[in-house]
């Protein structure tokens, strides 16, 4: 039951502190479930975030429930979802309820900029983060330059990015798995 309670309270901390969404989310994740706890290996990490992305939903909420699941089973998935999504509820209450008062209070909006240009590095550290779990090989090489050129490019969508990804891997590296 301890371990239940302290997974609770790892992901409403994860829930209070993080801002700009799942991908945000993701560092924070990553350092209190595989690096502080423990709970979870590196590469079930990465795993857990590539098949929360494949689901429909939040990262956030995908990922923590598939890390809450695994540890402490239904309940702690249960458990790390109200966690994780019990801060932004009541942040959410709070903002709506006093946001048309403050909205232009030049502190607020100062606060939101300062928010919205830290996201994106937190999302760069999810990336090489995460990048470096990756197998250094010729075709993961291929796949991300595809995606890359997929997406920014030929404005190609993201599901059929990780649709066809998952076809190839299927398809062509099967001999790894046999």
């Amino acid at each position: 039951m301890k371990k239940l309670l302290t997974m609770f309270l790892t992901f409403l901390k994860i829930g209070a502190f993080t801002f700009g969404g799942g991908y945000a989310m993701i560092p924070l994740i990553e350092t209190e479930v595989v690096d502080k706890q423990h709970w979870i290996k590196k590469e079930e990490f990465l795993d857990i975030i590539v098949i929360s992305q494949t689901f429909p939903g939040a990262l956030a909420v995908n990922s923590s429930t598939f890390i809450g699941y695994r540890i402490g089973g239904i309940l702690g998935a249960m458990l790390a979802l109200i966690g994780v999504v019990l801060p932004s509820f009541f942040i959410m209450l709070v903002v709506a309820h006093f946001f048309l008062q403050f909205r232009n209070n030049p502190i607020v909006d100062l606060v939101f900029k300062g928010i919205s240009a830290a996201v994106p590095m937190l999302i760069l550290v999810a990336v090489i983060s995460l990048s470096k779990s990756i197998n250094k090989s010729t075709i993961n090489l291929i796949i991300i330059i595809f995606t890359i050129i997929g997406i920014s490019v030929l404005n190609i969508h993201p599901v059929l990015i990780i649709l066809l990804s998952g076809i190839y891997g299927a398809v062509f590296l099967r001999e790894k798995v046999n």
